[in-house]
């Protein structure tokens, strides 16, 4: 299988990214073939054109870095995303890389408000985390938006197979060694789960 990951935080030593390189690695250790896109890194341009807005399938106006990540996604067969939840939601840049990759004609066609996935072939992995603890979003009714407004709204409505969205909750800086250690050994058993022969 061929396997797109695409991460989204401002630092590079972040516990996001430290959970992503841990699952790139894992899926290394099962001979998985994978690509790795940094958005911050690869300094993806977040900001959507009116150009981009206005385009439609017959005058089609797709800006080089859209058309690689589309490509992208076209040639994986399983997409992983993973980004912290700032105020319930994902930060700016990956919902500008949502709003310009995951454009109609590409991702979803829609027709009479009936929205229809073109990407139904493909699989994903949701990787989140949140300062808060899983309780308190749970019982404020915030997983219940972000289950509404990421999980289906965004990637079932795009056709994706949702495999799972694995979600560590009160992440604060230095994390001790010990939590570090359970939330790695999470992530790599998410990665076997999934994609072990």
């Amino acid at each position: 299988m061929k396997h797109l990951i695409v991460v989204s935080h401002p630092s590079e030593s972040s516990f996001t990214m430290t959970l992503a390189r841990a699952y790139a690695d894992e899926l290394q250790s099962l001979n998985q073939d994978f690509q790795f896109r940094d958005l911050y890194r690869d300094r993806f341009d977040p900001l959507l054109t009116a150009a981009e807005l206005n385009a439609t399938n017959v005058a089609p106006r797709v800006a080089n870095d859209v058309s690689r990540a589309q490509d992208d996604i076209r040639d994986a067969d399983v997409l992983a995303i993973f980004y912290p939840l700032w105020w319930l939601s994902m930060p700016a840049m990956m919902k500008g890389y949502i709003d310009r990759v995951f454009a109609r004609g590409f991702a979803y066609e829609s027709n009479s408000g009936i929205v229809r996935g073109l990407l139904s072939a493909k699989k994903c992995v949701l990787v989140t985390m949140s300062g808060a603890p899983m309780s308190v979003l749970a019982n404020s009714g915030g997983w219940n938006a972000v289950e509404a407004l990421q999980d289906k709204h965004i990637f079932r409505s795009s056709g994706f197979e949702l495999l799972e969205h694995i979600h560590f909750d009160h992440i604060q800086p230095d994390l001790p060694k010990p939590s570090l250690d359970d939330h790695l050994a999470r992530i790599r058993l998410c990665a076997r789960t999934h994609f072990a022969s």
